[in-house]
């Protein structure tokens, strides 16, 4: 596997994607990111004005025009480390600015460097972004996998920004160019997502990068069947996502504390909006935390964590997310305390479950998902 980013002046930099002991056999770069850099050598821009990159997933972007102090924005605490680890490696002192994905950009950039993001909602979350504060001289380049470039992507740049162009593909990767007309009024943040949860009084709100924004996830359908009631303890929601599942638990169980876990900053944005709007009330009960699973929790801390994992990393499928949230559930819960899974059938996660805490059970299924639980028992 491939480590070495080439960097356009010559030179290259040793990228890894995070985290580091995944077997993942992926490199922690795309061809759009090489493209960017090459097309950056024939462009002109002012230098002295501020830079920004968005999605920059592993930091090849970012430390390759480390010089110019960037700043770098990404909703992923994983791109965070991930960042920060590629930094160390070639050692260079964090000297990029971070932003997360709901802060405002710096004004008047003169150049914005964009990966697309997986969906439309969040690009013209950033689009919106971009046309708040982008001018007449800012260069404005994005790039992604040619397959990922449609006309719809394009109409949204002339809709935000203005006249939108794209390059050739190269090693299936193609750019855009959009110049900012200024007779297109600057777009406000989009309103989170709303919609009404079936079976309760609640409203359920979506920030842009929210998985599954628009619905219901359907594993976390299946599993609001089954959760606990009437339990006190202390309750991980991990990958929590809009946060319905920990809701759900506070709604349930009165006397249980829940923190909401997820390296989304959007995702754990959207569980304090749904909790204040919800439950007020339960406000005292919940704790928000951004982070790459349960990193720096205590072991002994919690007595049942939910979890509804991720089976991909970008665009990638893997299951070491999943791997690392049982492993983590199991350092973080008390002796005889539990996790609650929900998967789909096919992904054999009660083969993990069985290595990790040497014991599983089925608590529901049905044709597509399955419920299973597990006891730290040791």
């Amino acid at each position: 596997m491939n480590h070495h980013f080439p960097l356009a002046e010559g030179g290259e930099l040793e990228l890894h994607r995070y985290p580091r002991q995944a077997r993942h056999g992926l490199q922690a770069w795309e061809a759009a990111d090489e493209y960017i850099m090459n097309e950056l050598a024939t462009q002109d821009w002012d230098r002295s004005a501020p830079l920004v990159i968005l999605n920059d997933a592993f930091g090849a972007l970012t430390l390759a025009l480390h010089q110019y102090r960037p700043y770098t924005v990404t909703d992923s605490r994983v791109a965070e480390l991930a960042l920060a680890a590629n930094a160390a490696d070639n050692r260079l002192a964090p000297d990029w600015q971070a932003l997360t994905s709901l802060d405002e950009l710096p004004d008047a950039p003169g150049l914005v460097l964009l990966k697309l993001p997986k969906t439309n909602a969040l690009l013209e979350h950033q689009l919106a972004a971009i046309s708040r504060v982008a001018g007449p001289q800012t260069l404005i380049i994005a790039g992604a996998k040619a397959r990922d470039v449609h006309t719809s992507t394009l109409k949204l740049f002339e809709q935000y920004l203005g006249p939108t162009r794209t390059s050739l593909a190269w090693k299936k990767a193609r750019l855009i160019f959009a110049e900012r007309d200024m007779s297109i009024a600057p777009a406000s943040t989009p309103a989170p997502l709303a919609w009404k949860l079936e079976n309760s009084d609640f409203t359920i709100y979506n920030h842009a990068a929210v998985f599954s924004r628009a619905s219901l996830d359907i594993g976390a359908r299946f599993m609001l069947e089954h959760l606990p009631a009437n339990r006190p303890g202390r309750v991980i929601d991990l990958g929590c996502g809009n946060g319905v599942l920990g809701l759900m638990t506070l709604a349930r169980n009165p006397d249980a504390t829940v923190t909401f876990a997820d390296e989304s900053h959007m995702a754990v944005a959207s569980a304090r909006l749904n909790v204040e709007r919800n439950l007020p009330e339960a406000m005292d009960r919940a704790r928000f935390m951004v982070n790459n699973c349960l990193d720096g929790m205590a072991p002994d801390s919690a007595d049942l964590v939910l979890c509804n994992p991720p089976f991909h990393q970008q665009q990638a499928i893997t299951d070491h997310i999943a791997w690392q949230m049982m492993t983590d559930a199991r350092r973080v819960l008390r002796r005889g305390g539990e996790l609650l899974l929900v998967g789909n059938r096919h992904l054999d996660y009660h083969q993990k479950l069985k290595r990790l805490f040497g014991n599983q059970r089925v608590v529901a299924s049905n044709r597509k998902f399955v419920i299973l639980r597990a006891i730290h028992t040791a």
